[in-house]
């Protein structure tokens, strides 16, 4: 269906429209990088949020700053997969995609499903438009569109009307069109405009014209859906039965910095986060900023080798002690994080992975630093190394990150990574009273204190600098085994080093036995670790109820693995490994426990689809690896 507007807003339909139920919907916002789809894909995701649903997110950066406007490089989307009913990713092919230019319908129209509805600003289907598109022809007119429901909208010159009242310039008025195709989402999928029009006046209070301005645009794109023959369907998703409690929707970086809190205040310590700027690890600064009411203290540095350093010298002085970064800052703190390792002190590295090497794709996702964690580093210098699952999962595991620094006082890394920080979902406030506390014991007493005697865990005790009767030295060098001074004996640094890489394999203690979801044998286990687990799952649990002899292993820890992963791993006759790398956890798994695994791998800056994982089931069950 090929749909061309011609009713104004305002105007009276005369049939009124069917409502069809469904149990869950995926939208995505398109437009340049300056049309504002991020801001109001946040606003529909507040709303649903509110309104009951189950929500998964993804937004999109260009990988480019400041991209030429209207070029497939500048394209910018926000991605929701709301429903009544759990739901583990933000969608893997899109049911209505709104695209306010030609860019942004060429980078995002192989998601949309076929007969999906896309939503076309065509003000903006200008000759010049399409060339920098790279279209020969205007789709809106070729045919290529023929299997789509396409609904065409001047959304611009609409927007441009419905705020004359406010008196804005074009210029001005013109930024409010995302807010007009806002509106008319809400109207196609029943949602209300009261939570949005609230935080359009508290964000604008300051500039009265632009907030009505807003609120006019948006009121007339629902309009425009209410009162005109533009849809003879709108859609309804009844709200999610959840456990009860109180939600808030979060993203991956918010939830990453409010369990750091969550874990200095169990700990009973303030909180230190020395860090540089990067994308996408950089909203982890920002969010714990606005929270010095907690005992939480910023240091934005002028360098990564300076946020480590600073975090070094934190966590001497007893503070919990942490610092983000992504892939390249990485890189730049290796050499602190050794001293991290030799002075064995606790301290939390969050790496929110991105495409890489080098600068590579910052502004998307991948799971290409997992080597790096593991092995980045000059010596044999082992850190635990945890991976979140969800933007939700990124609170629970930043304070186990906490909790296990502190008990084996190490350096421990969180690995998330793009697609996990910047998409959002749900997220059950816990209960202070459920959270068991950190337990925080620094030595005090000065008899027998030795700073390298070890515990039947093999840490070594928090003296703070300064305790009278504690003093010792710390360094980059290698100490004496037990009393700590400086020491260049070869059968002590071998006995130091055996120390460190006994302490980590340890944490194994700590870790509960791995589980599956489906058999604990049979034809094929999936493998997948991070922010892979949701599509995996999905894919999964499509694949069981076809009937397919196939489980999933989802790892949260990677260093140590769980001590049943080996046995686990040899009950099944095939092994997949799911990863956004060329097949960095599949050759671990191979090494260490002589699997003949195989991968599905992908390393396009964007996440999997479930459809791409179904496939790759298929052929492995088929024989083929």
């Amino acid at each position: 269906m090929d749909t061309a507007v011609t009713a104004q807003p305002g105007s009276h339909s005369p049939t009124p429209k069917r409502v069809q139920e469904r149990p869950e919907a995926a939208i995505r916002f398109a437009g340049d990088s300056g049309d504002g789809m991020q801001l109001v894909g946040g606003q529909f995701t507040s709303t649903t949020a509110v309104f009951g649903n189950d929500v998964a997110t993804f937004p999109d950066y260009p990988a480019e700053i400041r991209a030429p406007m209207g070029t497939i490089a500048g394209v910018s989307g926000f991605q929701i997969n709301f429903s009544n009913h759990d739901i583990y990713t933000p969608g893997d092919r899109v049911d209505v995609l709104v695209a306010m230019n030609p860019a942004a319908l060429k980078v995002n129209l192989r998601d949309l499903v076929d007969g999906g509805i896309i939503i076309v600003n065509t003000d903006e289907f200008s000759a010049s438009n399409l060339q920098k598109a790279l279209y020969t022809t205007n789709p809106l007119e070729s045919g290529e569109l023929a299997r789509y429901q396409v609904v065409k909208v001047p959304i611009t010159q609409q927007t441009l009307e419905a705020v004359k009242p406010t008196g804005l310039g074009p210029r001005d008025a013109g930024r409010c069109k995302n807010f007009y195709a806002l509106g008319l989402l809400y109207w196609l999928f029943d949602r209300p405009l009261e939570t949005t029009l609230a935080w359009i006046y508290t964000k604008f209070a300051k500039a009265p014209a632009v907030a009505e301005a807003n609120a006019l645009a948006l009121k007339a794109g629902y309009n425009l859906g209410e009162n005109t023959e533009l849809f003879s369907v709108r859609y309804r998703v009844k709200p999610a039965s959840l456990p009860p409690g109180t939600y808030r929707n979060i993203t991956g970086n918010q939830a990453t910095a409010l369990g750091l809190i969550t874990a200095a205040r169990l700990a009973g310590k303030p909180l230190f986060y020395g860090s540089y700027p990067i994308t996408p690890a950089s909203e982890i600064l920002h969010e714990l900023a606005l929270h010095p009411e907690f005992d939480v203290r910023v240091f934005q540095a002028e360098d990564e080798i300076a946020a480590m350093c600073a975090v070094v010298g934190a966590a001497y002085s007893g503070a919990i002690a942490a610092t983000g970064t992504s892939g390249p800052g990485l890189s730049l703190k290796s050499e602190a994080i050794g001293l991290g390792v030799m002075t064995e002190l606790p301290m939390v590295i969050i790496d929110v992975q991105r495409g890489g090497p080098s600068t590579g794709l910052p502004t998307k996702t991948e799971q290409s630093d997992l080597l790096q964690a593991m092995f980045g580093r000059h010596g044999d210098c082992p850190v635990p190394v945890v991976a979140a699952r969800s933007p939700a999962d990124c609170f629970w595991s930043a304070i186990e990150a906490v909790r296990v620094a502190t008990k084996y006082m190490t350096p421990v890394i969180l690995l998330t990574d793009g697609y996990l920080a910047m998409g959002s979902e749900p997220w059950k406030i816990p209960a202070v009273r459920d959270l068991p506390p950190i337990p925080i014991q620094h030595v005090t007493d000065p008899s027998g204190f030795q700073p390298f005697a070890r515990n039947e865990l093999g840490a070594r005790p928090w003296a703070i600098p300064g305790t009278p009767g504690l003093e010792h030295r710390l360094s980059g060098l290698e100490k004496q085994d037990i009393v700590g001074t400086l020491s260049g004996n070869p059968e002590n640094h071998q006995k130091m080093t055996e120390h460190r890489v006994r302490k980590v394999e340890n944490v194994q203690r700590d870790i509960p036995e791995q589980d599956v979801f489906g058999p604990a044998t049979g034809a094929l286990a999936v493998v997948s670790w991070g922010g892979t687990y949701g599509t995996v799952r999905t894919a999964i649990e499509r694949a069981q109820a076809a009937g397919k002899d196939v489980s999933h292993i989802h790892l949260r820890w990677i260093h140590p693995l769980p001590a049943n992963l080996g046995a686990l791993l040899k009950g099944f006759k095939r092994v997949l490994v799911c990863e956004l790398n060329t097949g960095q956890l599949r050759a671990l798994l191979r090494s260490i426990y002589l699997v003949d695994a195989v991968g599905l791998n992908k390393v396009q800056g964007r996440p999997f689809m479930v459809g791409e994982i179904l496939s790759r089931i298929e052929e492995v069950l088929g024989g083929q690896s």
